[in-house]
């Protein structure tokens, strides 16, 4: 019962070892051309894919998020992140570095397996961003817009990127397009 099926073993004495699991972002397409200083700005978040936990039992506490985007080195993009906790408006402010693939960006965390990919996916830099995240096996997609609502040729195409990646509907969210923070009560720098 315990013994390997026939023809899996690579030879005598070697064990069979199932290939490496494939990087999920390895299948996406990254943005042709990309000009960072024209993703400089606002966008709002106004929609987002993932089989995170956290956001499947409290997607009903979804807030109106915005972040302001800037390149302070003409190579990474520092993000401010304005958005509700608890009642207050907060900013968490992140640097998305410059990764050793184009049009790729990573995000250093602490510890083991902290480490955030990112890979812009599609814009058109006026009007709507797709961003995709990996930690680990797992992936999320995000739909920015210069406005809080896009058009529904631009929905069409965030939905077409969540079914490519493997995601579905059931694992869409999509933001409150109202109560904005302009400000922040408090900050955090998440880096």
């Amino acid at each position: 019962l315990l013994a390997a099926p026939t023809g899996l073993g690579q030879g005598p004495g070697r064990r069979w070892r199932p290939s490496p699991a494939q990087n999920p972002l390895e299948k996406v397409t990254a943005q042709a051309e990309l000009s960072l200083p024209q993703l400089a700005g606002r966008w709002f978040l106004v929609g987002m894919a993932s089989r995170c936990s956290y956001l499947t039992e409290h997607n009903h506490q979804l807030e109106a998020t915005a972040v302001t985007v800037t390149i302070p080195d003409g190579q990474s993009l520092a993000i401010s992140t304005f958005r509700k906790l608890d009642g207050m408006c907060w900013e968490m402010r992140q640097r998305y570095l410059p990764s050793q693939a184009h049009r790729h960006f990573f995000l250093k965390g602490h510890g083991y397996g902290s480490k955030v990919d990112v890979v812009v996916g599609k814009t058109d830099h006026r009007s709507y961003v797709i961003l995709y995240y990996q930690k680990g096996q797992s992936i999320s997609i995000k739909l920015y817009g210069r406005t809080s609502q896009v058009s529904d040729t631009v929905v069409k195409k965030f939905e077409q990127h969540i079914r490519a990646a493997g995601l579905s509907e059931d694992v869409t969210y999509y933001f409150p397009t109202y109560g904005f923070c302009d400000s922040a009560d408090e900050f955090h720098i998440l880096d």
